[in-house]
């Protein structure tokens, strides 16, 4: 009988010495999250460190945030594997899909919407009121050549309505907010965003929105993507996986979804991401 307690009273030892084990595991791996600089760098870390936290917490996997001080730079980062997990561009994505080996797994949902626009917009006292009407103007695109909607997308929209390259001067923003900054202090006089871009509320807090209007707006895509390395372990996709899964379903999952300028986030697959392929096929054939 004694011989049998002490048999049993091991074996819950051991089972507790296993599970602690996985645990330390778990907290001595390190995943890197990085997060590329729609908005800049410094807003970027502070909207999204609480849901690095969260990982952390949920998963008992160390998450370290990163960001990039513009698109280029981050683009880098990408190209040298820096990132486990990473959240960029729709263009992003396709280009480092077998570079790296990511496998997308969600979605953002903002304003209620998983899907974005490009829209290219101007202010109201411009005289601005078709697309023609930007023949000679200086157009700035938010967030350079690998932006999929401020860039690409607006740039296709350009071609569709018969402007070329030489119509019109081209400048590069920042990001999306910075060029519609840039049209709003007339540094230029139309800016390529997103369909959503003049509804964050930094930029409200900076410009007068209601000076501004939607000159246009473009084919929608799949909204912005959530990818994890492929090689990742497969217990380690699922935990991932879960934790952002869980985030639409608790009021502090909520909060932290609100934090980072979204409303949802929505599952993704590869297949959503064809309408950008097409995008893409097209800006290339324009160019």
């Amino acid at each position: 009988m004694k011989h049998t307690l002490k048999m049993k009273i091991s074996w819950v030892l051991f089972c507790l010495l296993m599970v602690f084990t996985e645990v330390a595991v778990l907290a001595d791996e390190t995943l890197t999250l990085g997060v590329f600089p729609r908005r800049n760098s410094g807003v970027t870390m502070k909207m999204f460190k609480p849901l690095a936290k969260y990982l952390t917490d949920e998963t008992g996997i160390k998450i370290k945030l990163e960001t990039a001080k513009n698109f280029p730079a981050f683009w880098k980062n990408v190209k040298a594997k820096r990132y486990d997990i990473a959240h960029f561009n729709q263009l992003h994505y396709l280009m480092s899909k077998d570079l790296v080996g990511y496998k997308v797994f969600a979605k953002n949902e903002e304003f209620g919407k998983s899907i974005i626009a490009p829209a290219i917009v101007v202010r109201k006292d411009s005289g601005i009121e078709t697309l023609q009407d930007l023949k000679g103007k200086k157009i700035i695109f938010g967030g350079g050549r690998l932006a999929m909607i401020a860039y690409v997308g607006n740039k296709n929209i350009l071609h569709d309505a018969g402007l070329t390259d030489e119509s019109y001067t081209s400048m590069i923003g920042k990001n999306p907010p910075n060029a519609a900054m840039a049209v709003y202090f007339k540094k230029a006089d139309a800016a390529g965003i997103g369909d959503v871009g003049l509804s964050i509320p930094m930029l409200k807090k900076k410009i007068e929105i209601d000076q501004m209007k939607l000159l246009t707006i473009g084919k929608s895509q799949p909204h912005i993507p959530w990818v994890y390395k492929s090689s990742m372990k497969q217990d380690v996709k699922q935990k991932i996986g879960a934790a952002f899964e869980k985030l639409n379903d608790t009021p502090e999952g909520k909060k932290i979804l609100k934090k980072a300028g979204m409303t949802g986030m929505a599952i993704a697959k590869d297949s959503d991401y064809d309408v950008s392929r097409s995008e893409i096929k097209k800006f290339r054939k324009y160019n």
